[in-house]
């Protein structure tokens, strides 16, 4: 795998050189251009602007700003487990994998065992935009987007200066480091960026639940990112990126520590021609680990999750053919496997020694093979757009092996001589959907669309304990398919002023949830439908160095569980109401100020809603002053009110999300 990751990081290196001959550039770091049905799906657009002035610094927190958009916790990459933070949308969620499908240049960026999404890999400032587009997916790679999809553009050379830095320091001694560098070479261009921080961390646990183990959220973390851009000929660009990144976290208690980490690689090649072409080929090695402490005293090693290796490879490749004037057309296939292994060593907390009771080994592989065609039809102001994927998956090499050392094996989901055995299909999805640009400034669209994703290898084969809850795998989960309808109307009624509604339908079939067995046990389990309905509402306002921006989601989600308790209750971890808005002032070449207020409604923590989460309300700020010589004063302060926000109540024990932070720092670019 390394040697595979080195092969196209030097691909990286040496693009640039051969671009020396060609003395002409179209686009550097772009991709092919949207099509024009593209809008009738609806989608909201986060700028690079607002990707760099956030006050946490982190991806995941900025992404809220696109109310509906949820981890499965409300904790961010500092303070959650990174096995919980997967991300979904339209209150879709009810277990920690990732039912929205996340690309970072066209690559989907999910572990390959979890499905969580490295959100502290994912620096902002390597970042042009980012497009959120709720509702089912087609296209490449569209077998994951059921809940829709969340597509990261790295910055173009537009974007980079030939050298930035930032250096923060924040409450509870944090540090934050990272620069990049961006030079011309040839007639491409070479990033390398890195950054790096840590922080004692802030009390997950409540004070009046704190015991002699109970230390502050611990954190550091690092990535490093190299990207190469080359233009080939006049019609044709290669793109090439390689990732390095770790992150270690302790939770709760002291010795409950976890370590994410993994190498990616991807290289692309964009044609401009009359044959348009994205082709894409990438690589992903990870790793993950976690050591869960017993809760009762004498708060002993009660499980070791010592490494998850994973990799995941695959590409994709898109043709446009040349048509006329009225026709885009695209027909494309792709491919991705995902293989991943967990080894774990089960102890006995009560004894002193602190002896192993077991030893656990348990992976497989997945296999998915898609073949897309989608056409946008342009009859004068109306756009109409269709697209069907025919997918091929397979899970296969599944096995669950225990070596009891002494004491009673846990549950083993392959006991059953079939419960683990290969098994495939074909799946064919799609959706169609129609633009009409009614004037200027109004434009109506509608959608109609169909998904699915296959269970993670997480859900299939692992089981898991958070306090006082364990929760079984189940190797006979089915993949969940999605139906789904919207309507929305874009209104420009001013220069600078828009606003936009949606509303819309979504039945999730064979929904993967976490359900209940007993007070202490659950399983993950296909119910029969999570069905959510509800309006998303989007306005932005510029107004000369004034900007407004806000997005609000209501969202009436329900199970459908004939015969379960959990029938027709609300998913586990999935708010009615969510809202977010900022108010930036921002002259030119002058001092900046921003404050974002968001608000997440009740949720509850179980499927049986007997553990609530109460809402929350945070308002973050951020200020910058020039300093001269390219260098500015950043001050930064998260959850401003110091707001108690709940991200976990099992039976009572409560977590809670980041408290009132301050930074202060410089950033340079130039």
């Amino acid at each position: 795998m390394k040697k595979h990751l080195l092969t196209l990081a030097a691909l990286g290196f040496a693009l640039p050189a051969a671009a020396q001959e060609n003395d002409t550039i179209v686009v550097l770091g772009s991709v092919l251009p949207l099509p024009p049905g593209t809008p009738a799906y609806g989608s909201v657009t986060i700028d690079r602007s607002r990707l760099t002035d956030s006050a946490s610094g982190r991806i995941e927190n900025v992404l809220t700003d696109v109310a509906g958009f949820q981890q499965f916790r409300r904790s961010d990459s500092r303070s959650a487990n990174p096995s919980a933070q997967g991300a979904t949308l339209r209150a879709l969620g009810g277990n920690a994998s990732s039912r929205t499908l996340v690309l970072l240049d066209g690559v989907p960026v999910a572990d390959p065992f979890f499905g969580y999404i490295p959100f502290n890999a994912l620096v902002p400032e390597r970042l042009s935009l980012i497009r959120v587009t709720r509702g089912g997916g087609v296209g490449a790679f569209g077998a994951g987007a059921v809940a829709g999809t969340i597509e990261l553009g790295s910055a173009t050379r537009a974007d980079l200066p030939l050298l930035s830095a930032g250096a923060f320091y924040g409450s509870r001694d944090s540090s934050e480091l990272s620069a990049a560098f961006s030079p011309d070479l040839g007639a491409g261009f070479l990033s390398v960026s890195g950054r790096w921080d840590r922080g004692d961390g802030f009390w997950t646990t409540p004070k009046s639940q704190r015991v002699s183990a109970s230390v502050p959220a611990r954190y550091e973390s690092w990535s490093t990112s190299i990207r190469a851009v080359a233009p080939l000929g006049s019609d044709l660009e290669i793109q090439a990126r390689a990732t390095v990144f770790r992150d270690n976290r302790t939770l709760r208690f002291a010795g409950a520590d976890s370590f994410s980490e993994g190498e990616d690689a991807s290289i692309r090649l964009i044609g401009r021609g009359a044959w348009k072409i994205d082709a894409l080929a990438y690589v992903q090695a990870r790793d993950f680990g976690n050591v869960v402490i017993s809760s009762n005293p004498p708060f002993r090693k009660s499980l070791d999750q010592r490494k998850t290796p994973s990799t995941g490879v695959g590409g994709k490749i898109e043709l446009r053919p040349p048509l006329n004037d009225a026709h885009v057309l695209r027909l494309g296939s792709d491919l991705r496997i995902s293989t991943g292994d967990m080894f774990e060593d089960a102890y006995n907390a009560t004894l002193a020694t602190n002896p192993r009771t077991n030893l656990r080994h348990a992976g497989a592989r997945q296999t998915t093979l898609g073949l897309f065609a989608e056409d946008d039809w342009t009859l004068g102001s109306l756009v109409l757009t269709g697209g069907v994927r025919a997918d091929h998956w397979k899970i296969s090499d599944g096995f669950y092996h225990v070596t009891v050392l002494s004491g009673v094996a846990p549950v083993n989901p392959c006991a059953a001589a079939t419960a683990c055995a290969s098994r495939s299909d074909w799946q064919v999805s799609g959706r169609a959907g129609a633009l009409l640009q009614v004037n200027d400034g109004m434009a109506l669209r509608a959608a109609a669309y169909t998904g699915f994703r296959l269970p993670t290898l997480n859900e299939l084969y692992r089981s898991f304990v958070v306090f006082p809850i364990a929760t079984q795998a189940n190797p006979g989960l089915k993949p969940e398919k999605l139906k789904g309808v919207e309507a929305g109307f874009d209104l420009q009624p001013a220069v600078g002023l828009t606003f936009s509604a949606t509303v819309f339908y979504n039945r999730l079939g064979n929904a993967i949830a976490n359900a209940t067995i007993n007070a202490t046990t659950r399983k993950r389990q296909n119910v029969d439908s999570i069905v959510a309905k509800g309006i998303e509402l989007n306005a932005s306002a510029k107004l000369q160095d004034f900007t407004l921006s806000a997005s609000y989601a209501y969202t009436d989600s329900t199970v459908k569980a004939p015969g379960q308790l959990f029938d027709h209750l609300r998913p586990a971890q999935t708010p009615r109401h969510s809202a977010s808005g900022t108010l930036a002032w921002a002259p030119n070449g002058g001092p900046s100020l921003s404050t974002t207020l968001r608000y997440v409604g009740r949720q509850y923590e179980d499927d049986l809603q007997t553990d609530a989460l109460p809402h929350a309300l945070t308002v973050d700020a951020t200020a910058s002053v020039p300093l001269g010589h390219h260098a500015s004063l950043v001050g930064r302060v998260e959850n401003l009110f110091d707001k108690a926000v709940y991200t976990r109540n099992a039976g009572g024990s409560i977590d809670l999300g980041t408290p009132q932070t301050f930074w202060i720092g410089i950033r340079f670019a130039h």
